[in-house]
């Protein structure tokens, strides 16, 4: 089974059990500052599964794209990605457990459908704890379905158990299937440990909320959030031990043979990396994300120049960010019409990030040579210190193995282990960076929040008054303390601009305009008038928000009853976000706080 017609399946299966199809949302989340990409196919659900009404309906399914990036340096190996499609279904506050679980079942084993067999399954279930109990009806629903005992691990919070993302939120046990991908019949019991069962799908289920005070309690909403993987249920059903060996990367690899003459590249980690990177920077580029040296800029510009590297360890220096975008384009247009839609726009800007890498790669063997030969003829042991070789890794893109090599041919040594230290004191200090600054869960749909959303929509008409009907939003990040927007422009903003700009808002905030909010099909929408960040997000059904007679906006997010709730608008910075792409840093100021 091709993962096109796994896709397909899917969609169908759900669907004829009352599910709405909803398209994917965009890798860059709108209104959620907890994270920099779409890692799950619940982040763009997060008002509904917090009980808002879904214009769709109370059950979903899709094929959402994601972007996790916390395990990037393991990419390459069998199992580790950046970019994956998740296969997921959705009940908001409707059907629940036994459901749910029948449901996973019947689409794996069923000839209809996947065609499994059941006695390759396990599964695991919450074992309980002091904040929740034993998970009796996921466990009696898998014995009721002719699971032996055996099959069914009690596993506890690290192995079964949802969230919340951050200290707070909703959250709740999860069941995960297990299928066995080693030779022979699969074992009677079920080991866990054992890397021969492979996870390919988990139901969550959101039954708690945990508080402040870091206590559990049910949900008045309970909901479902299934996932399975799309690239490792191909492997599987393709009897493949990887996603490399699958068509997801044949044409990539076959691309990656013309341009490096690297015989078996789905064979080498560098040749898995180099697939993998630009099939997920193409991605980032058909949702608007651009290189740049902050947040998800920086992630993509680490990607495309990781790849590069690689590329040159299988002996080429030719371009190849080009050549494989465009077999990625090709490949997924269908899916996924942005892609298509951005072809000349990915192209370009593949094209002009590898030139400027290759000029910094130069800059940095200039910097390696000056290194060198610094170093007094009469030191007997040249080293280079881990930390020095840290500095070319980092600001230059040098992996280790090339400063190992080129030292070598120097008559040189590396500390290798001082390289290790380094980079570990590196991760942490990121990891303790990210957690500080994206220390949330779910996103925040407090007053404050809600109320710098609303102000977002005020500003961008704003902006298209004073500068042009070509501002367009290129994305959004709100906390409860300030809103940062981002949309398209090719210059900076002139200060005099940015005044204006400002008074015009304030101008609708003491209006005190009224806010309205309707559901309607999505084209019908368009004829309206109305606005919206990416078509790809919104499903048949949108909401349409209008301000008064000043801004009609397409969006799902949180928004007041009138502006004149928000208080007093003031952008605090103007400045790049990417090459095109300004970014605006505003605040609201209650009269209390003036």
């Amino acid at each position: 089974m091709t993962a096109n017609e796994l896709r397909r399946k899917y969609i169908d299966f759900f669907r004829r059990h009352g599910h709405a199809e909803i398209r994917s949302a965009p890798l860059v989340p709108e209104n959620d500052p907890t994270v920099l990409f779409t890692t799950a196919g619940m982040h763009p659900l997060v008002p509904f599964l917090l009980g808002e009404k879904h214009p769709a309906g109370s059950r979903l399914v899709n094929v959402q794209k994601c972007v996790r990036t916390g395990d990037i340096e393991e990419v390459g190996d069998a199992v580790h990605l950046t970019f994956f499609e998740m296969l997921g279904n959705w009940s908001l506050g409707d059907y629940f457990k036994r459901e749910a679980i029948h449901w996973s079942h019947a689409f794996l084993t069923d000839p209809a459908w996947l065609g499994l067999s059941a006695e390759r399954l396990a599964v695991s279930v919450f074992a309980g704890d002091e904040d929740a109990p034993f998970d009796a009806e996921a466990f009696g629903t898998w014995r009721g379905l002719g699971m032996p005992e055996a099959r069914i691990a009690r596993l506890g919070k690290a192995d079964n158990w949802w969230g919340p993302a951050g200290r707070t939120g909703p959250c709740g046990p999860d069941t995960e299937m297990f299928y066995w991908t080693g030779t022979g019949p699969a074992p009677a019991a079920f080991d866990p440990r054992d890397g021969r069962w492979v996870e390919i799908w988990n139901d969550v289920f959101m039954e708690y909320n945990k508080t402040e005070q870091g206590t559990y309690v049910p949900l008045r909403q309970k909901n479902v959030d299934t996932g399975m993987g799309v690239e490792r249920v191909t492997a599987i059903l393709q009897g493949r031990s990887t996603c490399y060996e699958t068509e997801l990367f044949a044409g990539l690899f076959d691309a990656i043979r013309g341009v490096t003459g690297a015989e078996r590249p789905q064979e080498s980690r560098s040749g898995r990396i180099l697939a993998e990177h630009l099939r997920a920077a193409t991605f980032l580029m058909a949702d608007g994300v651009r290189p740049g040296n902050v947040d998800q800029g920086y992630v993509l510009r680490r990607l495309i120049r990781r790849a590069i590297r690689e590329s040159r360890k299988l002996g080429t220096t030719a371009a190849v960010t080009r050549p494989l975008a465009e077999v990625v384009i090709d490949q997924y247009r269908e899916v996924y019409p942005e892609l298509g839609q951005n072809r000349a726009a990915i192209l370009e800007e593949m094209g002009r990030e590898e030139s400027q890498f290759a000029a910094t790669l130069e800059r940095g063997l200039r910097e390696f040579g000056k290194l060198v030969d610094s170093f007094p003829a009469h030191v007997e042991r040249k080293v280079i210190s881990g930390r020095k070789a840290f500095y070319l890794y980092e600001t230059f893109g040098f992996p280790l193995e090339l400063t190992v090599e080129m030292a070598s041919e120097r008559g040189f040594q590396v500390d290798e282990k001082g390289f290790e230290e380094a980079f570990r004191k590196h991760q942490e200090t990121s990891r303790a960076g990210a957690e500080k600054k994206f220390k949330g869960g779910l996103a925040d749909n407090s007053d404050r929040t809600t109320a710098l959303h609303t102000a977002t929509h005020l500003l961008h008409q704003a902006l298209r008054r004073v500068l042009g009907e070509h501002v367009k939003q290129a994305g959004s990040n709100i906390t409860a303390d300030r809103l940062r927007f981002d949309f398209t422009h090719p210059e900076r903003v002139p200060p005099e601009a940015l005044a204006e700009v400002e008074k015009i808002v304030n101008e609708q905030i003491r209006r005190d305009l009224p806010i309205e909010v309707r559901e309607m099909p999505y084209g019908e929408a368009e004829k309206t008038g109305a606005i919206g960040l990416f078509a790809e997000r919104y499903g048949e059904v949108v909401k349409v928000y209008r301000i008064g007679d000043f801004s009609t906006e397409i969006c799902g997010g949180p928004h007041v009853a009138h502006t004149g709730a928000l208080g007093r608008f003031a952008i605090r910075k103007e400045e790049a976000s990417s090459r095109g792409v300004r970014r605006i840093k505003a605040v609201l100021i209650s009269e209390a706080d003036a």
